[in-house]
């Protein structure tokens, strides 16, 4: 009896390697990290996605609308500050994994969003004060919201670093917990923004920008005072100040590209041509930073495992680069997808007409309904044919999502053509402000298959980029997962400014013309569909090169 007391008392005290707790002594394993810590993360994640996609989802409404910009110039701002917002993460992770640390750099993240949002809120009130003029209120909007866009680029990637970072790798029950966090983490995520999306865009809709631009704050300010509360909870990994990855990565880079050029100037010129190239040919090009070549000196060369690190993070710019044409997509859903329903009929009830940006719930419903079906059905399920702990791997989850991504805008574009000639045969396709005869429940298929693409892709990018960078390195890893939506942002944009230049030649409509009755998204859905095959092509040829890094161990995925 005394030994079993001993037993569990020693499993009780059992610290965790390489964390500490909140006062800087060894984790004590029952007493920190794991769920317990997790859902108080989880908690300030919901509150602030439903403060962003509170302001993302509406935003093209009150660009077209209180600020009277023209529709492509709207959807180009919305792509634009969307895009920032995505590649800031690449700054806030740098800084946390370089400097403060993911706990601070969270605090810090958060005032500044809180104070972005406070700013945000008061550049609504101003057109009620005589002596404001409209520049600048939205000279003040535009600074707000890209302050809202720096506190997202500091929170985003570390709030959801240290949450898995709550989860021991090396202990077989939190390994497999920290897979199904991921899941859960974007469900609940979803879930928070799916309850409050309609409300807060009804209110902007139909009682005060003011009311629905001080409520996330508020959200925000809530969101810091629980992230505080479980402080004692958490676990904090141990900093290593005199190796910072970014250094090592780099210095690898450096000396392969150093002794690469020193190998080329020390090699017999008489040597024939060809067989020097075939020589060069059987190294790899990091490799070359190991090469001691004549006259290099000893502090040149670099470790085994800071070259397979830096390995390890070139592996990843392939499958980084072919998932672009998803965040192209991903740009619509809050652009064109709302402009096609504020067209169609959306009256529920005599008196009550559904925001068209409340639409986008359809695809956060999708996502809660079909992500425990994916963690209790369909893992187990695939787990039994592949043999695979989760089921299939994660970059086949991935490119499945980008496979339904495909039709997602192949349905978006035969609804547009379907509204459009319903809008010509009811001679409405010169009024702007027409209502087409076609109900906004048309919508819903290209939202919900949407949702059903993002719990394979998004979560399997957000796994996938956790997963595969080395430690340190984790919170740079989601932000390069955000960074697909960014760039996709940004090259939405881009596609939007090339056509809107080329379509409106010679006294043409463009594609993307005001009167949306006039326009042809239905061209642009079928031209993102195209663009959607290469990119789906080219990830399924390098994804099946890909070898995944697992615990240090090189294994074929």
């Amino acid at each position: 009896m005394a030994e079993s007391n001993e037993v569990l008392l020693e499993a009780e005290l059992a610290t965790v390697d390489g964390v500490v707790d909140y006062r800087g002594q060894p984790a004590v394993r029952s007493k920190s990290g794991y769920w317990r810590s997790a859902w108080f993360i989880i908690g300030v994640e919901v509150a602030e996605r439903i403060s962003y996609i509170g302001i993302k989802g509406n935003l093209i409404s009150y660009l077209t609308g209180p600020l009277k910009q023209s529709t492509a110039t709207a959807a180009k701002n919305v792509n634009i500050w969307a895009g920032t917002a995505s590649l800031l993460p690449l700054l806030g992770a740098f800084v946390a994994d370089s400097f403060l640390g993911r706990y601070h750099t969270i605090i810090l993240a958060s005032l500044i969003y809180i104070l972005g949002l406070g700013l945000l809120t008061l550049s609504t009130i101003l057109p009620s004060l005589a002596s404001c003029s409209t520049q600048s209120q939205v000279i003040l909007f535009f600074i707000s919201l890209y302050l809202v866009a720096i506190g997202q680029g500091g929170h985003k990637p570390c709030v959801q670093a240290f949450g898995a970072d709550q989860f021991d790798e090396k202990y077989p029950e939190e390994h497999r917990a920290r897979s199904s966090f991921f899941n859960w983490w974007y469900f609940t995520m979803v879930a928070g923004a799916t309850a409050t999306l309609p409300i807060l865009t009804y209110i902007q809709d139909n009682y005060s920008w003011v009311l629905g631009f001080g409520i996330p704050c508020v959200i925000m300010i809530i969101a810091l005072i629980i992230f505080l509360l479980g402080t004692r909870t958490y676990r904090f990994n141990i900093k290593d100040n005199n190796k910072s990855p970014f250094l090592r990565i780099g210095r690898v880079f450096a000396a392969a590209v150093r002794n690469w050029r020193n190998t080329l100037s020390t090699t017999d010129i008489e040597e024939d041509g060809l067989l020097r190239r075939q020589k060069f040919e059987q190294f790899n090009f990091l490799n070359k930073a190991l090469l001691k070549p004549k006259g290099s000196k000893e502090d040149e060369t670099c470790s085994l495992s800071e070259v397979e690190e830096a390995k390890a993070v070139l592996r990843l710019v392939p499958i980084w680069a072919t998932t672009l044409v998803y965040g192209i997509i991903f740009a619509q859903v809050f652009t064109f997808f709302t402009k096609q329903g504020s067209s169609m009929q959306r009256t529920i009830f005599p008196g009550f007409d559904i925001p068209p940006a409340s639409l986008q719930t359809i695809t956060n419903v999708s996502i809660v309904l079909f992500s425990p079906i994916y963690d209790r059905i369909f893992v187990p399920l695939a787990r039994s044919i592949t043999g695979k702990p989760s089921g299939i791997t994660l970059l086949q989850r991935i490119g499945t999502g980008i496979f339904i991504s495909i039709f997602t805008v192949v349905f978006a574009a035969f609804v547009e053509i379907k509204r459009l000639k319903i809008a010509q045969e009811h001679s409405l396709d010169d009024d702007p402000n027409a209502t087409v005869p076609m109900s906004i429940w048309w919508l819903i298929p290209q939202y919900f298959l949407f949702g059903v693409s993002e719990v394979f892709t998004m979560v399997g990018l957000q796994e996938f980029f956790y997963d595969q960078v080395p430690n340190e390195l984790r919170s740079m890893g989601l932000a390069l997962y955000l960074s697909i939506i960014g760039v996709g942002s940004f090259l939405s944009g881009f596609l939007i400014s090339l056509i809107e230049h080329f379509s409106a030649k010679d006294g043409h409509d463009s594609w993307f013309c005001d009167n949306i009755n006039k326009a042809h998204l239905d061209y642009f859905y079928w031209l993102l569909a195209g663009l959607s095959v290469m990119g789906f092509t080219l990830f399924i040829y390098f994804a099946k090169s890909y070898i995944y890094n697992h615990k240090g161990i090189i294994t074929q995925g």
